[in-house]
Order: C-alpha cells, then structure tokens, then sequence
C-alpha cells in the first residue's frame, strides 16, 4: 500500500475515530487504520464496513465530503453485535484463537480451556476459522440493535487500544522467536562440523552458505521499520 503523505494524517486520523475499531477485516484491509489509508488513497469505498453499518458510512461521507452511498453487500451486512462463547466440553486447549484475536478478549493456556471475556470482545469472528474444533459460538449481544447504535465511542476506543496493545505483544513475540532461532544458527555456524552428520568439505560449505542466507535474510527483516 503506498504511503499517506504527512499533511493527509490528520484525515487519515479523522476517518479512524469514525470507524467501530472491530478490526475484523471484513473490509477488506488487515485492520481500520489500513482501511482508513485505503479511503484517502482512493483505493477503497467508504461503504465497505458491515460494523459501521449505514451511520458509519454517513460519518466517513461528511468526513471526506463524498457521497452517501449504501452498504456494499459484498462486504457483508448491518447486523446486531455478537459475542463469541466458548462451548467448555469441545475446547480442546490449542491457543490458536488467543494470536487470531484482535483485542486479546480470548485468555487461556496450552491445553486448557479457553475463556472470552465478554466487554473485551469486538465480534470480528477472527477467531471462528482458526478453531480446529468449531467450539465457538458467536451470540447476539445486541437484540436488534445494529451498527454504531449498538457500538460506542468508549467501546471503540478500548478496542483501539487492546488491538495496539496486541499487535505490539505479536511483534515482540516474532521479533523473540528470530532472536532464538539467529543464537542458535550461530553456535551451529561457529563449529558446523560438530552440528551435522555431514564430514564433506563440499556439503558444509553448502549448508553454511544457507545458513549464512537464512541469518541475512533475518537481520534484514528485523531491521526493517
């Protein structure tokens, strides 16, 4: 996605408070802020967001000054908010819904149940495609109430930061995880011959090279901004 240009930040931050911070892609970007970019950059409608709902769209119309237009049905529909629950006999403990959540509204460990917290929840159902057991649920929290009626600015704004906080503790997680793996190709690079089953010069040479490779291509990553 190309870059917003400094003097377009402050709409760019005018079109993020107006959406519900669900972050549930359902628009179509990684997450609102990207969405917010793809409306400046012209690259996206504003009538793309299901959470938002039809008072979303008049909120990003009279922020841009362009039209009002009908929710895309291709994005998905106005609805009630949901809640996701946890079915406690099916939840087989893999934590794979604790990273796929958004606000971090899932807690649990390695092989034990799974609990929501309820006022954490956004009902993005980011959650619904990773389980491998389909143990969860999502239930109407709303009655008939859609949209930003159903919503808050209060609510948003927790969720904006449990998602911040959430990305930063992903970020930590891989940038953790790449240090681990760096440390131990370099105490395989500092005595190769004692690390493999290999005694040929030739087939060492070749695996140090791909290790030497694979360290590039870490270091390169992890430095990128």
């Amino acid at each position: 996605m190309k870059p917003v240009a400094a003097t377009l930040q402050p709409l760019v931050q005018r079109l993020l408070d107006a959406l519900p911070q669900t972050q549930c892609t359902r628009c179509g970007y990684p997450d609102c802020a990207a969405y917010a970019h793809a409306i400046i950059d012209k690259e996206a409608s504003i009538n793309q967001c299901p959470p938002g709902g039809e008072e979303g769209i008049a909120r990003l119309a009279a922020i841009t000054g362009l039209p009002l237009l009908p929710l895309d049905p291709s994005f998905g529909t106005e609805a009630p908010r949901s809640v996701a629950f946890i079915d406690e006999n099916w939840c087989i403990g893999c934590t794979l819904c604790l990273d796929a959540c958004p606000t971090d509204a899932i807690i649990g460990s390695n092989k034990r149940m799974h609990t929501v917290i309820e006022e954490f929840c956004t009902g993005c159902e980011l959650c619904l495609p990773v389980c491998p057991v389909d143990c969860i649920l999502m239930e109407n929290a709303t009655g008939e109430t859609t949209g930003w009626a159903a919503w808050s600015a209060q609510l948003a704004d927790t969720a904006r930061k449990r998602y911040a906080s959430h990305s930063a503790r992903l970020a930590r997680d891989v940038d953790e995880n790449t240090k681990r793996l760096e440390e131990k190709a370099n105490i395989k690079l500092a005595d190769l011959p004692a690390h493999s089953q290999h005694t040929d010069p030739a087939v060492l040479d070749k695996k140090r090279a791909v290790i030497e490779a694979a360290l590039a291509r870490a270091k390169a990553l992890r430095q990128v901004p």
